[in-house]
Formats: C-alpha cells, sequence, structure tokens
C-alpha cells in the first residue's frame, strides 16, 4: 500500500486505490501502443453507457431485499422457458 495514496471506497467500504498521475501516464502509453486495445473515444463510450437492463427493472427487483439478483435470474428463466419457440 501507497502511503498518501488516493482511493475510492466502495459500497462494501472496500478500498480501490487510483493510480498516480505516473501511472496513469505509463498505462495510458501502453494501451495507445497496442491497436487491438485503444482506450474509448468520449463518443464510444457514452454509447456504452445505455447498453443493459432498463435501470427501473433493476430498481424493483433491488428493492425486494437481499437475493434480489437470483430473484431476477428465476424470473428471466421462466420467461425463456415459456417462450421458446
Amino acid at each position: 500500500m501507497r502511503l498518501n495514496a488516493m482511493y475510492l471506497k466502495t459500497k462494501s467500504d472496500k478500498k480501490v486505490y487510483l493510480p498516480t498521475p505516473e501511472e496513469d501516464a505509463v498505462i495510458t502509453a501502453a494501451a495507445m501502443s497496442d491497436p487491438d486495445a485503444l482506450p474509448l473515444t468520449d463518443a464510444e463510450f457514452a454509447k456504452l453507457k445505455r447498453v443493459g437492463r432498463p435501470r427501473e427493472v433493476v430498481d424493483a427487483f433491488r428493492a425486494t431485499g437481499s437475493g434480489w439478483q437470483t430473484r431476477m435470474d428465476e424470473a428471466l428463466m421462466e420467461w425463456i422457458r415459456e417462450h421458446r419457440s
């Protein structure tokens, strides 16, 4: 662990350490040198943020408390069984 390191705390209270400006520069240079792993542009990233389950569906399942992901999975599996061709 680095002294005086910057970090973010997750909901579960875990620390995610942020790279120093020097480390970030090395990471960015490595990514930019690999044509198969170029960082996304802002426009490309904005498109990705719209992908995923509708927020209100996740919120409704999450509001049911612990085990919501299992219940969501079960609901999706039931839908698949009922709608198989």
